[in-house]
């Protein structure tokens, strides 16, 4: 303990107290560990349910096989290089059709959102054509662009258009008009006026839009692969209904998920980054 000298009284001088300090530390890294372990809880339940039910054996194995099965699978699938071929396939037809549904949704989202008078005239003949079930679109894209790649990247791109054209398009037209007129007041007009008040403010709901888009585009590739691919996830769970492998299709079921989740993460991350600014619970 050192000293100092005041009023020629000596008095002890205190050390700095670290307590605090490393038990903020300690505590900092446990939330660390336990953010990490969250996320995996429920997962995990479920398979040790479901390996318990499977080996209760109340339903044949060859219907509801366990999840060490799937595994064994899945670890078949990575050893023969078949589970990275087929993903790849997967990912370019999920790349190519999120790329092309998210510009045009881009394109006319923005034009709705920002002038009244193009939302009166497409958005009730785009309403409508968003009731139009997925499933009827595929003769009609089968018929105009065949079997090939073209008609599995369009219904690909249509499942992606419709939830990023209405979370944009939404976004942009509930822009509060006071922050614009807030605009208009620093002389902010045209293209300006958009990259400082509407971009920002509308960004959430897109991010949003293309979140829901990417995780449809995923689920619509399985519809496009079982119009007749002979490549990619889809192709493995027509492969293993047809052989009789419920291993096979729960396998590739999972790889949807983990494939999915993924793509969203990478979202996740480039939105945080992206938004940044904003100061709400979600961001805490």
């Amino acid at each position: 303990m050192g000293v100092r000298t005041l009023n020629a009284l000596t008095v002890p001088q205190a050390e700095p107290f670290l307590g605090a300090d490393a038990g903020a530390q300690i505590r900092g890294s446990a939330g660390a560990r336990a953010a990490w372990a969250l996320p995996i809880i429920v997962p995990v339940a479920l398979l040790a349910a479901w390996e318990f039910v499977a080996r209760l054996h109340l339903i044949p194995a060859y219907l509801f096989p366990p999840p060490s099965a799937v595994l064994a699978e899945l670890r078949g699938l990575a050893l023969s290089g078949k589970l990275t071929y087929h993903l790849w396939r997967s990912f370019e037809r999920v790349a190519s059709g999120f790329i092309l549904g998210a510009s045009a949704a881009t394109v006319m989202g923005a034009l709705t959102g920002y002038s009244q008078l193009w939302r009166r005239i497409l958005d009730p003949t785009l309403q409508s054509l968003r009731s139009i079930p997925a499933i009827a679109w595929v003769p009609i894209f089968i018929l105009w662009l065949g079997i090939a790649e073209q008609s599995k990247i369009a219904l690909i791109a249509l499942g992606v258009f419709f939830p990023v054209y209405l979370n944009l398009m939404s976004g942009i037209a509930s822009v509060d008009r006071k922050l614009i007129e807030v605009g208009r007041v620093y002389r902010m007009h045209g293209v300006r006026l958009v990259r400082a008040v509407l971009l920002p403010a509308s960004l959430p709901s897109y991010v949003t839009g293309l979140r829901t888009g990417f995780a449809l585009a995923w689920m619509f590739v399985v519809a496009a692969e079982l119009m007749g691919a002979s490549q990619g996830i889809g192709y493995l769970l027509l492969e293993g209904e047809n052989n009789g492998q419920p291993a096979l299709i729960l396998a590739a079921m999972l790889i949807f998920a983990l494939a999915g989740k993924a793509t969203d993460l990478v979202l996740v991350a480039i939105a945080r980054r992206a938004l940044r600014w904003e100061d709400t619970v979600g961001n805490r």
